[in-house]
């Protein structure tokens, strides 16, 4: 068995809500400098399935005028979803390129992965591989990859693992239904199959987009089914949908007191709380996570004063969470 376990905070970066938006569009430049939706975590500047090929030269100017003119820094991460090697390439030879994050690559699989970090080895942009092609129905396909993304000279690249949902359904003939969530289609178990295969090892797995915007209670119903597995990040198609899918991100006010006390050194190893059972060893990597989690997204459901008083326990150390 292959291990490249690696601390989950060494990308500390809260990739939250990831707004994508296509390279033709007229805001580009705005968005990018965080003139417009200034309130994005992080922003993926798509030239793949939201581009026509016909539209693809304008496309890729618009970027080129973007990243030209960009500031050096901002407070959003920024990516470009590549279309394939090709574009990748054109990408990197774009002045302004360093001035993105990192590349979200489409189709990732073991067997076309090293084309596209050959042309980034030399750079500091992170990657966000994306499964969605039939390999990822195939759980030793997913073991290879996993192994190749394990890697010395790769693993440190890789921000998280992106599912795509829409694709995954296309091959076996499906849409997501309008009433439910994509844990309601076989998709379901896939997501569960890939945290259980990437998530021991230290990956983020960030969930697929939910694309019905007019049917918000199920949106809410699937963001929380992807904090039950583990998944903090998630694509949105429209900026409605940012602050709805971060909300549920923030802590609740029971999760950071257990969190709290279960890393206390002072705890017993085994205590109950809130009439549940508590036992340190098993626990902490949870109080961790959650402890991180409220430092990026903050503490919901709590009085202003003691929300201070948590929040000032969770940055003393560590600075300041971003709201």
């Amino acid at each position: 068995m292959d291990n490249c376990i690696h601390p989950q905070s060494e990308h500390k970066a809260a990739l939250g809500a990831s707004m994508y938006v296509p390279t033709t569009h007229k805001d580009l430049l705005a968005i990018a400098n965080g003139d417009k939706l200034a309130h994005l975590r992080s922003v993926i500047f798509c030239t793949e399935d939201a581009i026509a090929e016909r539209d693809l030269s304008y496309a890729l100017f618009n970027l080129s005028l973007a990243l030209q003119n960009m500031r050096d820094a901002s407070d959003t991460l920024r990516f470009v979803r590549v279309r394939n090697t090709e574009v990748l390439e054109r990408v990197l030879a774009m002045p302004g390129v360093e001035k993105l994050s990192g590349f979200v690559l489409p189709k990732s699989t073991r067997h076309n992965f090293a084309d596209y970090f050959e042309q980034v080895r030399h750079t500091a942009h992170l990657l966000m591989p994306t499964l969605e092609t039939a390999e990822v129905f195939d759980d030793d396909e997913m073991k290879q990859f996993r192994l190749q993304l394990c890697a010395p000279e790769v693993r440190p690249r890789i921000l998280a693992l992106r599912i795509g949902g829409n694709d995954l359904l296309a091959l076996l003939g499906l849409r997501r239904p309008t009433t439910g969530t994509i844990y309601q289609t076989p998709l379901g178990q896939v997501i569960g199959r890939l945290v259980t295969i990437f998530k021991p090892h230290g990956f983020e797995l960030s969930a697929p987009v939910f694309e019905h915007l007019s049917q918000r209670a199920w949106l809410d119903a699937e963001v929380a089914q992807d904090m039950a597995h583990g998944l903090t990040a998630k694509t949105a198609i429209h900026p409605d949908q940012v602050p709805q899918i971060e909300r549920h991100y923030q802590v609740a006010q029971s999760d950071i007191e257990l969190a709290l006390r279960i890393i206390d050194p002072d705890s017993p190893a085994v205590f109950r709380m809130q009439e549940s059972m508590c036992e340190v060893a098993t626990h902490a990597s949870w109080a961790q996570r959650m402890i991180e989690q409220a430092r990026l997204f903050g503490i919901g459901q709590l009085d202003d004063g003691t929300a201070a008083i948590h929040q000032h326990q969770l940055t003393s150390d560590e600075g300041t969470a971003r709201p």
